[in-house]
């Protein structure tokens, strides 16, 4: 009867460790460099430590995308998009990044470690 229940313990075991590392790979990198990025091209790099509290706009096709860094983090205030998926994103927190497709504008922390505060590309 025991060997009957080893494949779910071990099945529940590896779910588990699958779980705690998916948690860990979402966790905030350990860098706080971060890009704005449209059509693959660099628009601006920061160090959120060394940011100053700002407004960024991003313009598309007529269309714009106002960014917010404030309090040493950056998020997506407005966009003049149908979704608004990249402003309710929140604040950039995780690997994961801020993203508005219909704009083509990537909100991502990067480990390029040569970068310049607010250089625009």
């Amino acid at each position: 009867m025991k060997w009957k229940k080893w494949p779910f313990v071990l099945v529940g075991i590896i779910l588990l460790i699958g779980i705690a590392g998916s948690v860990l790979v979402l966790q905030r990198p350990g860098t706080n460099l971060v890009e704005i990025v449209q059509d693959g091209e660099v628009l601006y790099q920061f160090d959120l430590l060394q940011a100053e509290d700002q407004i960024i706009k991003v313009e598309y096709s007529g269309r714009v995308n106002t960014i917010e860094i404030k309090d040493h983090q950056i998020h997506m205030l407005e966009a003049e998009c149908p979704d608004k998926t990249c402003v309710n994103a929140g604040w950039l927190n995780s690997a994961a990044p801020i993203v508005c497709l219909p704009n083509h504008l990537v909100i991502r922390f990067t480990n390029n470690s040569n970068i310049v505060d607010g250089v625009v590309g």
